[in-house]
């Protein structure tokens, strides 16, 4: 029932033919994160690196690359996990089909984690320097945990209920950390462990965290799970397992998983930050160095077969993208039970998942009216904004389910963005929430933590027919150029390079609204985007939506042609511009290094142990 550490689903793996062994001396320091991409983009197998130059612990990875790998991992226990989360959608399902579910008993029993006295885990102490090496990005401001399983509980209320378990970056070394002594714990904004250290902070006691790498895989998925507020991902680390997680017991620390391969256990003092990162972070740009709690590192521990399971992420889809498909796939079912009126959701990995949430919700609130117009749509995205992952997205495009043709879903973006654009009302169905609290990773606010979202609602009648073909007579500004369809309704061209300070309007974009409100055609193209390179962001949807999502704040970097502002309303008559370029105050994108790429070649070269593979 479902793997207990690490080397028993490595073992798996390999006897399905799903693994290779990597024997050849690779360097941690970015060299085997490039391998891990490679091997990802190519669908390949699960990596174990038996000989990591400098450490005496080998590293796994690609472990959860493909769709296909996570559902044979989680085989013995999904389909249950899947059929209670239907029960809790529809709880008549259990009288209707009550042989579905003989197994939920036990699934319920598995949730329980268990106490133990000692386990493979503790079996040996070792120092935070000792431990693999990660560096991931050229930038990057040290070695990183990857895969970590973050643990902590409430101070006011310890124990397994109150607990949180979260995939928090943390930073080995570098930066001003003690060595040995000290490492650094990135947490975004809204996240479960927050609440533990606010609490922390008003008792004025140290909060204590457990870092743990490897053991079941359950653990890991259950890191990385939006769970509600109030339920512990521990217990769903149970359910999905297939076992009841055991925990040993440690006197005046908190209890660690038995089964897993590593463990760093220390304390966060109040009040202390220091600079962590920067990180090439999953939207595939640096996460700048900013100042971070301190974990003061007690213990490091380790089973005797240790395996350092890690991941890299950077521009999507990486590996992470398959966390977010298979959370999608068991949690779908349940958006209606959350949000009330939602029926589907879609955070866009392409766009790097929060800067971009597509949605369909019901519009009823006027059902007689002649028109239909966004009513409760917009209580449906201000649902959205502020419940769970969700209310971290940036954009929130919602149409209405009563207009959508047969099939269409958020899912199907092209479909969606066309069908969305063919219904708003410019003037109407722009809804801008200005000075509020962003994603941690978006540097295309006005400041670390803090810029603008939009809700950009669509319902009722066809309203436009939107164009294929540039409008003649387009004649663009000095500094503007290359102007191309990208979709239908979408226009796409190059603009000059970005020159002003953050937080600033940029007087030529204003210009280039007031002059596309005079071109004949263009309300048939009611989105434009200007960006640094208009042939690669209108090369394919994935570039289009990476482009124009990453790289904006609503309030600051969108105009419009015949734009107005009403009653501190803000709508456009004809279009709206979106000012994609990178801004001076951008964090860079990410770019791999050629003399590693020229290395990790080789290995994929006749004779190597990743020929046929990359």
């Amino acid at each position: 029932m479902g793997y207990r550490n690490t080397r028993d689903c490595l073992d798996a793996l390999e006897a399905k033919g799903d693994l290779v062994r990597i024997d050849k001396s690779v360097d941690a320091e970015l060299e085997i994160g490039a391998i891990q991409r490679r091997v990802f983009q190519a669908k390949g197998p699960a990596l174990l690196f038996n000989n990591v130059r400098g450490c005496r612990f080998p590293m796994a990875a690609n472990i959860y690359g493909t769709r296909e790998r996570m559902r044979f991992i989680f085989r013995d226990t999904l389909e249950t996990v899947e059929r209670l989360m239907k029960l809790k959608l529809d709880p008549m399902e259990l009288l209707k089909h009550p042989w579905r579910y003989l197994k939920a008993p036990v699934t319920a029993w598995h949730t329980l984690p268990r106490r133990v006295g000692s386990g493979p885990v503790t079996a040996n102490e070792t120092t935070v320097s000792s431990l693999p090496r990660l560096k991931s990005w050229p930038m990057d401001g040290g070695a990183y945990v990857t895969l970590p399983q973050v643990y902590s509980e409430d101070p006011s209320n310890p124990g397994f209920a109150g607990s949180n378990l979260g995939m928090y970056r943390v930073q080995l070394t570098g930066n001003e950390y003690e060595k040995d002594r000290e490492v650094g714990l990135h947490y975004q904004i809204h996240r479960g462990i927050g609440h533990h250290h606010a609490e922390a902070i008003r008792r004025g006691v140290p909060l204590k965290v457990n870092v743990v790498v490897g053991g079941a895989p359950s653990m890991t998925l259950a890191a990385m799970m939006p769970l509600p507020e109030g339920l512990a991902e521990l217990f769903f680390a149970g359910a999905l397992g297939g076992h009841r997680i055991p925990m040993v017991r440690r006197p005046g620390g908190l209890p660690i998983p038995a089964q897993a391969d590593f463990c760093i256990c220390g304390h966060v003092t109040l009040g202390e930050e220091k600079p962590e990162g920067p990180f090439g972070d999953h939207l595939g740009y640096y996460s700048l160095a900013h100042g971070f709690p301190v974990l003061k590192v007690d213990k490091v521990f380790h089973r005797d077969d240790a395996v350092w399971p890690f991941t890299t992420v950077g521009r999507p889809p990486q590996e992470d993208t398959m966390f977010g498909q298979f959370v999608h796939e068991l949690t779908a079912e349940l958006v209606p039970s959350v949000f009330s009126g939602v029926h589907e959701v879609h955070a866009v990995d392409a766009a790097g998942v929060h800067p971009l949430l597509l949605a369909v919700g019901s519009e009823r609130y006027v059902p007689y009216a002649a028109e239909r117009q966004p009513q409760e749509l917009l209580t449906n995205a201000m649902a959205l904004l502020g419940n769970t992952q969700t209310s971290l997205s940036k954009y929130v495009l919602i149409a209405a389910r009563e207009d959508l043709p047969y099939g269409l879903t958020c899912h199907d973006v092209p479909g969606f963005f066309r069908h969305l654009l063919e219904r708003a009302d410019l003037t109407r169905d722009l809804h801008f929430i200005t000075r509020t609290t962003i994603d941690t990773l978006d540097y295309s606010g006005i400041s670390l933590n803090q810029g603008s979202k939009l809700v950009f609602a669509a319902a009722g009648s066809r309203k436009r027919e939107l164009g294929t073909e540039l409008p003649s007579g387009l004649d663009l500004p000095r500094g503007f150029r290359d102007p191309q369809v990208f979709a239908p309704g979408i226009l796409v061209l190059k603009g000059p390079k970005h020159r002003r300070k953050r937080d600033q309007q940029d007087p030529a974009l204003e210009r280039l609204g007031e002059l596309f409100a005079r071109v004949e055609g263009i309300e048939r193209f009611p989105m434009i985007v200007v960006a640094d390179d208009a042939n690669f962001t209108a090369a394919n949807w994935d570039n289009f939506l990476w482009v124009t999502f990453t790289r904006s704040d609503p309030a600051t970097d969108i105009y419009g042609a015949g734009g107005f502002t009403h009653a501190k309303h803000w709508g456009a008559e004809k279009a709206i511009v979106i000012d994609a370029r990178l801004k001076t105050y951008h964090a860079p994108p990410l770019e791999p290094d050629p003399e590693v790429e020229r290395r990790v070649d080789e290995l994929g070269a006749k004779g190597g142990p990743l020929h046929g593979i990359i």
